[in-house]
């Protein structure tokens, strides 16, 4: 594999053109696809996977099912939709579609010549979660059940039969009432329903004022187990770690609770013959981060105990081993993601290794698997392999060739350097093609969000586009990064923005020692937690040259009254109505009388994680100091500034316009429109 990937690598980098370097350019990006979630059927003989690609003439991302058949061959379109899963017998597939009366619904595909498809749901509210039955008679999801606030309605005297009156006001009482992405979700709890495979009418299992999510169904097809928190005052603030795994009788909706302790319990799987369930705990802190611990339990909840020793890492979601010996899982760590292996009889092995993006997505009946491989050069394609040897195995698709064929990317090297208070930081340095080291460059430093995320050296477009542009990349993942154990990820417990600070900076310095960097050419940008480190940085040293906070939060305070988490409130010592003291020093609104470098800010106008007024308060501030700074307002987005595809190209295109506006080094570059 290893062999093959640099291989394919190299081939990229070969010109046609008599020499001349073709670099990628933002037209290549509407042209790209991408594969994900491959099901192989239980025999072993076909996978079904989404594939996804842009639609240009409508702005948006759309996807659709393939099939081919095990060895590769016969790869072809099935049908539009996505998350497909085979029924257990291999004769149908479940998936999700654009459906009647609106939006996503469930469907069911015969899987033999005929191919006949039934409509199964008809929700006003989507579908998530749907899960087959293990007779494959029923299946199971998720849905929003809506509600009505308790203190709402009120006749209205005096108005007239036919009246055109203005529309209830909306009544919100419960903490948490906004969401991004989906809007006001004040009413309404999320609840687990049955429906028969040949389609009918789904019946709710679950009732009560919690939501409920993470189902799988028992062996014997009986109970379905759950994550919920039901108890009263579940959404109150105070109970924001609190979850507990239950199982719902089938039959009768009957609920029983299988654990109980202060803290997050959940993704429960049952072992293959039904006596235990696997699932991921944790204990209640007052952390800003914990890995959980795999555990394992009778299925009436009895002799739980943890499998995964001192493993200090998040598991991704767990697949039982064919014989019950274990757990299969992807782990991401240390900018790459592996396979993992939990036994039951203790600890954690991992099964494969490289600078890749592994990820194992289902297995048939004789241990044949399938997943995904992705790497620097790679975006990411389809590949199958056997459970016994993960690390061999044999490539299946190649969805971007045609259109990466004969470009030249940027090299992309993996850095350690040393930081403050004894830390190593891993990052990523991605070089223009035609790298000269006895040319100085500029450079972008960019910061990934979260805070709490993971930069990994998988394929990143964004990072290679700039990297054509003439500029060398920085990206890194400072302490509060997953992917390096608990101690590290929380080391910005109540010290964030700030404790980061000296090692983004050290990533800069690493740099410039290396010769190639033009120190009076910085630039500085990120989205989210990055946009909030970008706001901290440019108020607290002037040595970039211009910057671009993206999606940011400036002011903690307030943001804690507009934002949609309202859990903001728990990474501070004390209310800030108690002492303000904590919030003022992480807030860099209170910052900006020290900032004197050009600042752009980005943000979505739907945006209710970082709201768009954290984007005007920072904005204004720098208005009335006259420090230049421009404020672009993006359509039809949320929290980021790329989920439609042109706004993607409006990012890119803005940050290297601004950069370029206030740098000095626009005119030795390649600009998009002079490259060949």
């Amino acid at each position: 594999m290893k062999m093959f990937l640099a291989t394919f690598g190299v081939l990229l980098a070969v010109s046609p053109a008599l020499g001349q370097t073709q670099r990628l350019t933002l037209d290549h990006y509407m042209d790209m696809e991408s594969v994900a979630d491959p099901q192989i059927s239980p025999d072993g003989s076909r996978i079904v996977y989404t594939r996804g690609w842009v639609d240009k003439l409508n702005d948006s991302r759309e996807s659709s099912l393939w099939i081919m058949n095990a060895d590769g061959s016969r790869n072809r379109h099935l049908i539009d939709g996505g998350g497909a899963q085979w029924s257990p017998d291999g004769e149908r597939i479940l998936f999700t579609g654009r459906g009647e009366p609106s939006g996503s619904q469930i469907f069911v595909r015969w899987m033999d010549d005929e191919g006949a498809t039934t409509q199964i749901t008809r929700l006003e509210n989507g579908p998530s979660s749907a899960r087959w039955s293990p007779d494959g008679r029923w299946i199971a999801f998720t849905s929003r059940v809506n509600d009505r606030a308790d203190f709402a309605g009120v006749e209205l005297p005096g108005r007239p039969d036919g009246a055109s009156w203005t529309a209830d006001p909306k009544v919100v009482e419960r903490p948490a009432y906004k969401r991004d992405r989906q809007g006001y979700v004040d009413t309404g709890w999320t609840h687990v329903f049955v429906v028969p495979a040949d389609g009918g009418t789904a019946r709710q299992l679950t009732d009560g004022d919690w939501n409920h999510s993470g189902i799988s169904w028992s062996p014997d097809g009986t109970e379905i187990y759950l994550n919920s928190y039901r108890a009263p005052d579940a959404d109150r603030p105070e109970n924001w770690q609190e979850s507990e795994i239950y199982a719902v009788a089938v039959a009768t909706g009957e609920t029983r609770r299988l654990t109980d302790r202060r803290g997050p319990d959940g993704g429960a799987v049952p072992s293959p013959d039904g006596a235990l369930v696997a699932y991921t705990a944790g204990d209640e802190h007052r952390d800003t981060y914990r890995n959980s611990k795999i555990y394992v339990m009778n299925r009436d909840g009895s002799g739980p105990r943890a499998i995964s020793g001192d493993y200090d890492r998040q598991v991704g979601p767990m697949s039982w081993a064919l014989d019950g010996s274990g757990l299969y899982f992807n782990v991401s760590r240390d900018g790459y993601r592996q396979l993992h292996f939990a036994s039951l009889d203790g600890g954690v092995s991992t099964m494969t290794e490289g600078k890749q993006l592994f990820s194992l997505s289902s297995f048939a009946r004789d241990g044949t698997a399938v997943g995904t491989i992705a790497s620097a050069h790679e975006p990411g394609d389809l590949y199958r392999f056997s459970l016994s040897n993960p690390d061999r195995v044999t490539r299946l698709t190649e969805v971007n060739s045609d259109v990466l064929h004969g470009l030249t990317l940027g090299e992309v090297e993996e850095i350690w350097y040393a930081s403050t208070d004894g830390f190593q930081i891993q990052g990523w340095v991605v070089k223009p093609p035609d790298f000269d080291p006895t040319r100085e460059y500029p450079l972008m430093l960019v910061i990934h969000g979260g805070p709490h995320g993971m930069y990994n050296g998988g394929f990143n477009y964004a990072f290679q586009d700039h990297a054509s542009n003439d500029y060398v990349v920085l990206y890194t993942n400072p302490r509060g990064s997953t992917g390096y154990g608990t101690e590290f990820a929380n080391a910005i417990n109540h010290d964030y923005p700030g404790a980061d600070f000296p090692d983004l900076m050290s990533g800069v310095d690493e740099l410039l020692d290396r010769g190639y960097i033009d120190e009076d050419n910085l630039f500085l940008y990120g989205c989210s937690g990055g946009g909030i480190l970008t706001t901290y940085i440019v108020g607290n040293t002037d040595r970039f040259r211009a910057a671009s906070a993206n999606c940011p939060i400036v002011n903690w305070m307030s943001a804690m009254g507009t934002s949609d988490a309202i859990g903001y409130l728990h990474t501070f010592e004390t209310p800030f109505w108690e002492d303000a003291t904590e919030w003022i020093d992480r807030s860099s609104i209170f910052y900006v009388e020290n900032v004197t470098t050009p600042t752009m800010l980005m943000t979505g106008e739907k945006d209710l994680r970082t709201p768009m007024s954290q984007t005007e308060e920072f904005y204004q501030a720098l208005q009335y100091r006259g420090v230049p700074t421009v404020m672009v307002r993006f359509q039809e987005e949320w929290h980021g500034t790329s989920s439609k595809p042109s706004n993607f190209l409006r990012t890119q295109l803005y940050l290297r316009k601004w950069f370029e506006k206030w740098g000095t080094h626009a005119a030795s570059m390649t600009t998009q429109e002079d490259a060949p």
